[in-house]
């Protein structure tokens, strides 16, 4: 089979520096080959004294770990704004089927509503607007913005839970699945470099079994559920002041806001209420930013999220983690039972994404940041709960040497 040309760049960024394939598909990473500089055109990039409000809100969510279920409303100016949110989500805003299934999920959810809290609906809100239209609802002051708001949170729910059993249903396996999500993280890399953007280094790796394994024993929580970052990527551009920019870039391109994982961000470099007091556009915004008790105290400082206790005590990291949609339309017909496309065409894979500027990437690679004391710590960690009553000095093992340098360390590895 002919490979496009995203898929003959990606198979060869699987191969390391040394253009041979990595010994096990489990740990596939590599970087990607740079893009002409001719591509990487700062007047294509989104200045931040252009942001939205929308723009910031997105930011915040991703670097303190919110959730959208306790914002109060939207900021979508238009309906361009809403077809580039559906996108994002991996709805098809110009698909007629698309469209009906969004009005389904409207449809279960104020049948949900009405029965288990007792909401009586306008008209327009539960049916009457085209379901494009009740984003904007939810984003302009009115007396129906709160119902539209209600209805979209209890869709939001909805459509992941469908995702999931679909998932579930499926005859697809974990590498089809994060194949799918490799490739439109890597596709979408490219968009944004070729737009100016300086993302100067992009790795991406498969959790090794044997790391997935040292993971859960260092764990308090020793359950497999708890694993956020068997898919990881990490993005590091060239300055501090590029990570902001690219944070917005993701929101618009890859990673939907509203499916950022609450309470995994981690945010010990942006400091978000500095920068945006020091500009006039952006501070104006701030005025209208909702309250947003989950996330707003650590999006504002460079302190969000709790750090990964074995990491160094100067290591510093922008992570998060988010349900990032795919499609697969491709799978459906692998199943004969035509009911399984109630559940739509879209999937949701567990994917964890480190933003980082070149010189902290730096300065976490050198002394008690670097990886090595990372996984020495992490070691005698296991070590100590599997000899606990047996040895007072148990002997030193080798340290594994299945993992990427630099980017094995997770919000919670």
């Amino acid at each position: 089979m002919a490979l496009s040309p995203i898929d003959r760049r990606a198979n060869a960024a699987a191969r390391g520096t040394s253009g041979e394939p990595l010994a096990t598909p489990a740990d596939d990473s590599g970087p990607i080959a740079p893009l002409p500089q001719s591509a990487n055109d700062p007047a294509r990039r989104t200045p931040l004294d252009a942001f939205s409000l929308a723009d910031l809100e997105a930011v915040r969510l991703l670097l303190g770990g919110g959730s959208v279920i306790d914002w109060q409303r939207l900021a979508l100016r238009d309906l361009a704004d809403v077809d580039r949110f559906l996108r994002v989500n991996e709805f098809r805003p110009d698909d007629e089927r698309d469209l009906v299934r969004l009005e389904q999920i409207r449809d279960e959810a104020v049948d949900y509503l009405v029965r288990n809290f007792g909401f009586r609906f306008p008209d327009d809100v539960a049916e009457g607007l085209p379901v494009r239209e009740l984003f904007l609802l939810a984003s302009r002051k009115s007396r129906r913005q709160m119902y539209a708001c209600v209805v979209l949170k209890a869709m939001h729910v909805i459509h992941h839970l469908a995702g999931r059993e679909l998932l579930y249903r499926l005859p697809v396996s974990d590498d089809e699945v994060f194949r799918l999500v490799e490739r439109k993280v890597v596709r979408t890399v490219e968009e944004i470099r070729g737009a100016g953007y300086p993302i100067t280094e992009f790795q991406w790796s498969r959790k090794p079994r044997d790391s997935l394994i040292l993971k859960l024993m260092a764990k308090t929580s020793t359950l497999a559920a708890n694993i956020y970052d068997k898919l990881r990527f990490r993005l590091i551009v060239r300055d501090e002041s590029d990570l902001v920019p690219l944070l917005r870039e993701l929101s618009h391109r890859l990673v939907p806001f509203n499916y950022v994982v609450p309470g995994q961000s981690v945010n010990e470099i942006v400091n978000l209420g500095k920068l945006v007091a020091t500009m006039p556009a952006l501070e104006r915004l701030q005025e209208k930013l909702q309250t947003d008790a989950s996330a707003e105290s650590r999006a504002a400082t460079d302190s969000a999220g709790a750090a990964n206790e074995f990491s160094g005590p100067g290591y510093r990291v922008v992570n998060f983690v988010a349900d990032v949609p795919v499609r697969i339309d491709e799978f459906l017909g692998r199943v004969a039972d035509p009911a399984v496309r109630d559940f739509g065409a879209i999937v949701f894979v567990l994917t964890e994404f480190q933003v980082i500027d070149r010189a902290t990437a730096l300065a976490n690679e050198v002394g008690e940041n670097s990886h090595d004391r990372y996984k020495e710590r992490q070691q005698n960690r296991v070590r100590m709960r599997l000899m606990r009553g047996q040895l007072l000095d148990p002997p030193a093992a080798p340290p594994p040497a299945d993992t990427v340098p630099g980017i094995g360390r997770g919000s919670d590895d």
